[in-house]
């Protein structure tokens, strides 16, 4: 093992990979809760939701059992494929996409042979080379401004979730749109409860304390789970919008069962093709595509340089197997129905705690399988309980907005349009399109066309079709 794995070349310890695999474990496990949360309570074009049927809503613990998974699978992988302390789950901000942006237009058969579509695009970039190319082709302050965009939006999606922001239902009579609570001020005990979960977290967290997310979303949901039994506040609604914003906190019926995985094999291929058409779909799967491979790429690196495992140039051992199994984490995050899965920057935390090998990836990977076991226990956790981990995060990702120059025009615009309209619009693919198109007319105003890689141009122009498709369609029939 000791050879297998380096662990004595690496200066670690069969011992120090062990806790690192599990820390690692403790600090992304909260993936298991939210996914199902995210992607739970969205129906699809034909109000179906994800594992479920029209109106009946989605069984939860499926999708945590398939969250798990998947997780486990991929992260074992990573770990014996590609000898690396990296963790795979199912990516958030993504997640997010996946359920806003897309499965609202399609049946989720469809979004999740999108992901799957996307996975095979990376996985055959990765083989070829191409990737090169495509990473060069989007400058590098972009980049940032995308993964802060996607902060921005999951802790938008997270305020929502818990009922702390809510829309305004007279906004077409008022210039306020959006406000704090159902009447411009917090009520009910359940926003009480996302704040206190928040703070807790925020308090765990600033004092470096392993598994702080995790124990927050426990601690919350019982409190949760006491609020309910006394004050019966039931689901929130128009006439009870001071109730739960998506499920009722309660205690599971059992907590231990046989997992079931009734969302695996529900992807449909080419299905998206037929519901939105052929631009509209190509533009999707770039957007994932831009989000994922771009995400991973940053996300090894971090954890390298974190380990001391970079060489002189900066490049990770053994990057084409770390790419390899991303991409292929991709496909088995659709053909699973639970996402697209991508690299964890928490696995940074187990990195803190001495991992250095795929032994703790190993590590990781075994307690995510052990998790499926315990899927029973998502059904208990209310939004308001978990979706303070989202906002967290969104500060997390928020925090390479220092990154971008500032003071340079030609860059400065386009990240900030990309980073507000992803939140504003709640679209991630619209942020990216006008940041890519502000990006090229801004180079091209100041006659420096030939600075933007010509795949870029590509992307702009396809996204300046994706904007007018509407009035190009009333226009052409």
């Amino acid at each position: 093992m000791d050879k297998y794995f380096k662990i004595s070349e690496r200066g670690s310890t069969v011992g120090r990979e062990i806790r690192g695999g599990i820390v690692t474990f403790f600090t992304m496990a909260y993936i298991i809760v939210l996914n199902p949360l995210i992607l739970g309570f969205v129906a699809d074009k034909h109000g179906h939701f994800l594992g479920g049927g029209p109106g009946d809503g989605s069984n939860l613990a499926v999708i945590a059992a398939g969250t798990a998974l998947v997780a486990g699978v991929m992260t074992i992988l990573m770990g014996l494929v590609a000898n690396y302390p990296l963790a795979l789950a199912t990516g958030l901000g993504l997640n997010a996409f996946v359920a806003v942006s897309i499965a609202t237009q399609m049946t989720w058969a469809d979004a999740m042979g999108l992901i799957v579509i996307e996975g095979l695009v990376i996985l055959v970039l990765v083989l070829t080379g191409f990737r090169t190319a495509v990473f060069h082709a989007v400058p590098a302050q972009l980049k940032v401004a995308i993964s802060v965009g996607i902060g921005l939006f999951i802790a938008l999606i997270g305020l929502v979730d818990a009922g702390f922001v809510r829309r305004n239902p007279d906004s077409h009579q008022t210039t306020v749109p959006v406000q704090l609570g159902p009447d411009g001020v917090l009520q009910g005990w359940p926003v009480l409860v996302f704040v206190l979960g928040l703070a807790l977290m925020i308090t765990l967290w600033v004092r470096k304390v392993k598994g702080a997310i995790l124990i927050s979303i426990l601690a919350a949901t019982v409190l949760a789970v006491v609020v309910e039994k006394i004050g019966k506040f039931g689901a929130g609604s128009a006439k009870n919008p001071t109730g739960w914003s998506l499920s009722v906190p309660s205690i599971p019926d059992k907590i231990v069962g046989m997992p079931h995985f009734d969302t695996i094999g529900h992807f449909n291929l080419l299905g998206s093709f037929q519901s939105i058409g052929v631009v509209s779909t190509v533009l999707l799967v770039f957007s994932l595509m831009l989000a994922d491979f771009f995400d991973t790429m940053g996300t090894m690196t971090a954890i390298g340089a974190e380990a001391g495992l970079l060489d002189e140039d900066g490049v990770p051992p053994n990057t084409q197997q770390i790419l390899i199994v991303d991409s292929l984490a991709a496909v088995a995050g659709g053909a699973a129905g639970v996402s697209s899965n991508t690299s964890y920057i928490e696995s940074a935390s187990g990195v803190g705690e001495g991992a250095r090998t795929g032994l703790a990836s190993v590590v990781t990977g075994l307690l995510f399988l052990l998790s499926m076991l315990f899927a029973p226990l998502v059904e208990a956790i209310p939004s308001e309980a978990a979706v303070p981990a989202l906002v967290l995060v969104g500060f997390l990702m928020m925090q390479q907005v220092k990154g971008i120059d500032w003071d340079d025009l030609e860059i400065a615009i386009p990240a900030f349009l990309t980073i507000v309209l992803m939140p504003f619009t709640y679209s991630i693919s619209v942020g990216i399109g006008a940041g890519f198109v502000a990006y090229a007319l801004i180079k091209l105003i100041r006659g420096k066309a030939a600075q933007v890689h010509p795949l870029l141009w590509v992307v702009a122009i396809l996204f300046i079709i994706y904007f007018a498709i509407d009035p190009l369609t009333r226009l052409l029939t």
